[in-house]
């Protein structure tokens, strides 16, 4: 299916490498031309590399912490108008109330809570003068319950939710689409490192984390190119008449109330 993205530009944050790195790399493959945004160099160096040589589509690096107020400002005022904005970088740490002070709590969320927000608030003004736009949360599962094993995580999650259908609701009357994408366990790096924290707690052992894998549907968690491929369709015209919405990729999980 051609998603009439050839000469697009997105703009992706978190974008070196798991979820963010496997968008990247569909949007290229539909001739989207990207502007990538992280804190690590070389693998976003290395990444922007690869798509221009395998996709022929412009691929730009922006080195930027979005935690710190001043570099996001500057940042979100130089980079050009996306067409396309994937809100996606994020890593709020885990754990319950008692293990997750405030420093932790607000160092996670000054990232992809108020993170996601800014940048929305700055590219939604230029989007809306520009008359076109569509703005995508990666958001996560785990807001649409409450656990306490990852009580900032739910947290923020539930209200990203909310900020997308909120925002969203409204968005069409300016030009701009806003919905949001909730993954459950992808297989990242991090999955691995969480699968492999919770082997070790529950056996003593984290190399009988694939046990723990096994209990997924399916027997695996979803590939990054799973979520991926959904950002590309709602990023497209062909989800011209979707806003406001939040669609879940867990399998069946949060459905079954599990």
């Amino acid at each position: 299916m051609d998603l009439n993205l050839r000469g697009k530009r997105a703009l992706i944050t978190g974008a070196s490498r798991g979820i963010g790195a496997a968008i990247a790399e569909v949007l290229a493959e539909e001739g989207c031309d990207l502007d990538l945004a992280a804190r690590s160099e070389p693998e976003l160096e290395n990444l922007a590399a690869r798509l221009r040589a395998e996709h022929g589509v412009a691929a730009t690096v922006h080195l930027v912490d979005l935690r710190r107020g001043d570099e996001l400002d500057r940042f979100a005022a130089e980079v050009p108008v996306p067409d396309i904005l994937v809100n996606n970088a994020g890593d709020i740490p885990g754990g319950p109330l008692a293990a997750v002070n405030e420093e932790m709590w607000r160092h996670g969320w000054e990232l992809k809570v108020f993170g996601y927000i800014n940048l929305t608030r700055h590219m939604y003004a230029r989007m809306k003068a520009a008359g076109h736009g569509v703005i995508i949360n990666n958001i996560g599962a785990s807001g649409e319950g409450a656990d306490a094993n990852y009580i900032a995580g739910s947290t923020g999650n539930a209200a990203l939710m909310t900020f997308t259908r909120a925002l969203g609701g409204r968005s069409l009357a300016d030009g701009i689409r806003v919905v949001g994408v909730n993954p459950g366990p992808v297989a990242t790096e991090r999955i691995l490192t969480l699968m492999k924290a919770q082997a070790r707690a529950r056996f003593g052992d984290e190399s009988r984390y694939p046990e723990l894998t096994a209990m997924f549907p399916l027997g695996r968690a979803a590939s990054p190119r799973e979520i991926a491929d959904l950002v590309a369709f709602l990023a497209s015209d062909r989800s011209a008449y979707t806003t406001g919405a939040v669609f879940t990729v867990d399998g069946g999980v949060s459905a079954a109330g599990l």
